[in-house]
């Protein structure tokens, strides 16, 4: 041990008694005991370690009758043999130039592994050992070890550290290890394709089987599953230089690395083939079974690809697979991963920019149809984001819905659109005040006292209830019942108006639409569009005109007015103003614009 002195080691006698190193060192006069030539070689000879004496030249001197039996060749026959052939020492460059300077005196030792070949045909593994003899002598002593059993149990070892027990497939860590291989340059550069692809694959519903069928049945479907890509890969391999190599990488995932594959075709074939296989009904142990599986494929040039890379394109493209249905592949597709990655980004920069005030709004005019006039306008939210640009709602309101940001963000702009509509009422003391309407989500509703809300900001901007409008959609105020139905009723009973957006595009159960405390609808803007063809040439479709009429009327008989978004045309106004339509908004009138630019339109005849 580093740092500790033990006493003398003892050792075995031939007699059996116990003497110690001190005593094999010293005579009891304290003087080293005589060994002479004729001992050592006597000891060299009946060693049961093969051992040869090299002069400086390379050339064996003599060796004793274990090297012998381990070459099988005579003792006398090895004299004068060149020692680095007897054991395959020139057989690469790195090897070579050792054992020759350990020859020369330059180096202490030399110790490497080999395979040779017996006399028998057989192979052995040795481990060789070169090292320079006593001073003053000349030559090299070369020791060989026979490793075969020692190989063999490191071989086991090693199959069983890297091979799944329940499939008897190669494990994620073998897969590993050839996918890094076989992304080295030098394994693509010299021969093949130098391309690499892979399936990666997932059982659909695979922990349904093991909730009601048990671990053991489910093994067994794992192990047949096995069964099956191992046979589709020696299919695809057949009369190529190898077949994909098949890896379980844990739970019910499958991977078939296809090393110097010829193109995507090749990928999609065997991803069909695979499909196959797996929905083939299984028999296990009498009991019939079906199961389907979902695929990412993913096929590129080896130079430039990363094993972690290759592994997260895969894993993105099996989920594709997944929401797209299952039961299918799906081939990586770089435009949908920028897109996906562009909104993990913007996920998870979301709450902070809203912290650092990276939100604008935009308003859009609502024009009385009959005399033109600014009435209000609808608050849009953008997102001013540092690396993308100005972004629009589309981008990044589904987002905040799903993380909950919703909440705070819908918060900002309720404050910001009354905190701007009372700016321009103090502006423009003799106009007319206009109102703000501005979008909400169920989930503020859910996770937010929105009642509450909104009467503090009304308070703290000074805005009347009356001019501010919230517009839900069509889908979210239909099925309300519960908290949202008493928070939109304790809103209107406010004097807050109550908008339900893109309507005509929901399930509009018109009996509860009469219960609810809604004043305006919006129609959604694919009503709208079939109007723009008049004074075009075109005759316009009467079915269009009686729809949108029908909905006006009856939102009129529910004491409900009606704004028509989209409005692009002064036919499609004419049309609207002459059915009886109270409000439009579309880009006619204006495309939403900063605040400034609404406070120039007001009292002016917007046509």
């Amino acid at each position: 041990m580093s740092g500790t002195s033990e006493g003398p080691t003892a050792t075995a006698d031939l007699d059996g008694s116990a003497v110690t190193e001190s005593d094999v060192r010293t005579s009891p006069g304290g003087e080293t005991p005589p060994c002479d030539a004729v001992t050592y070689r006597s000891v060299f000879t009946s060693a049961p370690l093969a051992m040869a004496v090299v002069d400086r030249e390379g050339l064996v001197v003599c060796a004793n009758d274990a090297f012998d039996a381990l070459l099988g060749a005579g003792t006398e026959s090895l004299t004068g043999r060149v020692a680095a052939d007897l054991v395959d020492l020139a057989s690469d460059a790195r090897t070579w130039h050792a054992y020759r300077e350990v020859l020369r005196g330059r180096q202490a030792k030399l110790r490497c592994t080999r395979r040779l070949k017996h006399h028998d045909g057989n192979s052995l593994w040795v481990q060789v050992t070169v090292a320079p003899l006593a001073e003053n002598e000349p030559g090299v002593l070369l020791s060989v070890a026979d490793i075969s059993a020692r190989r063999e149990l490191q071989a086991r070892l090693r199959h069983l550290q890297m091979h799944d027990p329940v499939t008897r497939l190669p494990n994620r860590a073998l897969f590993f290890e050839r996918l890094s291989a076989a992304l080295e340059a030098e394994s693509y550069e010299q021969s093949g394709t130098g391309r690499i692809g892979l399936c990666y694959l997932d059982l659909d519903g695979f922990k349904a089987v093991n909730d009601t069928l048990g671990h053991r049945v489910g093994d067994r479907l794992l192990a047949a599953v096995a069964e099956r890509l191992t046979r589709c890969a020696d299919d695809a391999g057949y009369g190529r230089a190898s077949a994909p190599l098949v890896a379980r990488l844990g739970g019910d995932e499958f991977a078939l690395l296809v090393e110097d594959s010829t193109g995507t075709e090749q990928l999609a074939d065997l991803a069909e083939a695979v499909l196959e296989a797996v929905q083939a009904p299984f028999d296990l142990s009498g009991q019939r079974m079906s199961v389907s599986a979902s695929i990412g494929v993913v096929e590129r040039q080896a130079a430039g690809t990363s094993a972690t890379g290759l592994m997260q394109a895969a894993d993105t493209t099996l989920y594709w697979a997944k929401a797209d249905g299952k039961a299918r592949w799906t081939l990586f597709d770089p435009e949908r991963n920028a897109h996906r990655m562009t909104r993990q980004a913007l996920a998870s920069t979301l709450r902070p920019a809203i912290e650092r005030d990276e939100f604008v709004l935009e308003y859009q005019p609502l024009v009385c149809m009959e005399d033109g006039r600014l009435r209000g306008v609808e608050a849009l939210v953008r997102w001013n984001h540092p690396q993308f640009g100005m972004l629009t709602p589309n981008r990044f309101i589904g987002l905040a819905e799903e993380d909950g940001s919703i909440v705070q963000l819908g918060r900002w702009v309720l404050a910001t659109a009354c905190r701007q509509a009372r700016q321009w009422q103090l502006d423009h003391p003799d106009e007319p005040p206009i109102f703000v309407s501005v979008n909400v989500a169920v989930r503020q509703v859910w996770d937010s006292d929105l009642v509450a809300d909104v009467a503090e900001i009304l308070a703290e901007t000074g805005l009347e209830p009356q001019l501010l409008q919230l517009e839900l959609t069509e889908s979210a105020v239909m099925g309300s019942a519960g908290r949202p139905l008493q928070a939109l009723q304790a809103l209107s009973d406010m004097g807050v108006g109550i908008a339900i957006d893109d309507f005509g595009t929901g399930y509009s159960n018109l009996a509860y639409l009469s219960r609810l405390p809604v004043s305006v609808l919006k129609l959604d803007g694919s009503f709208v569009r079939g109007f723009q063809y008049e004074g075009e040439g075109v005759p316009p479709n009467p079915a269009d005109e009686v729809v949108v009429e029908a909905m006006i009327q009856l939102a009129h008989r529910l004491g409900l007015t009606v704004t028509a978004e989209c409005v692009e045309t002064s036919a499609q106004a004419a049309r609207l103003r002459r059915i009886g339509c109270d409000t439009g908004q579309g880009w006619l009138y204006s495309r939403p614009v900063p605040p400034d630019r609404i406070s120039g339109l007001l009292g002016l005849v917007v046509r």
